[in-house]
């Protein structure tokens, strides 16, 4: 049998312990899922999301465990198998990625990005507004340099 190893991800050192289970008949419900996943360890949270139109679930479902070793467990045995006539296809859950943003796929709303290009777009002018200042600054300093320089010529 082949064994699955425990992937990290997420800020920090937190493992991952939420797992995609696709290929859901339609009659499974929270507490069957809970049943069928709950061998392998102790569970934080099941859900399935559902279809606004129909008010069903979509065909598949999230179970998060305690423990990233129960969810490799729960991988190892459940992926591939049959609940209620349908074989499953188990494994970790991406996070939640909405389009937008600079980089393509965000986890952020598009909008998110406005206020920080906005305090970019003023600190970039603000710095070039500071750059032309010592500019001028540096450009009178030559200037009086070399009137008082010629001056000197003049007065020996």
């Amino acid at each position: 049998m082949q064994t699955t190893l425990v992937a990290k991800a997420g800020k920090g050192s937190n493992p991952k312990t939420a797992l995609y289970v696709g290929g859901l008949e339609s009659t499974v419900n929270e507490a069957a899922l809970h049943a069928a996943f709950l061998p392998f360890g102790e569970i934080k949270e099941v859900s399935l999301p559902l279809d606004h139109a129909t008010g069903q679930h979509r065909g598949f479902g999230f179970v998060e465990f305690e423990a990233a070793e129960d969810a490799a467990d729960a991988i190892d045995n459940m992926h591939n198998s049959e609940l209620y006539g349908r074989v499953l296809r188990v494994n970790y859950a991406q996070p939640n990625k909405i389009k937008g943003g600079d980089k393509g796929w965000a986890t952020q709303a598009v909008w998110a990005d406005a206020d920080d290009w906005y305090e970019q777009q003023l600190a970039e002018a603000e710095l070039d507004k500071l750059a032309e200042q010592q500019e001028k600054a540096a450009r009178k300093a030559a200037d009086a340099e070399a009137v008082g320089g010629a001056a000197e010529a003049a007065a020996s």
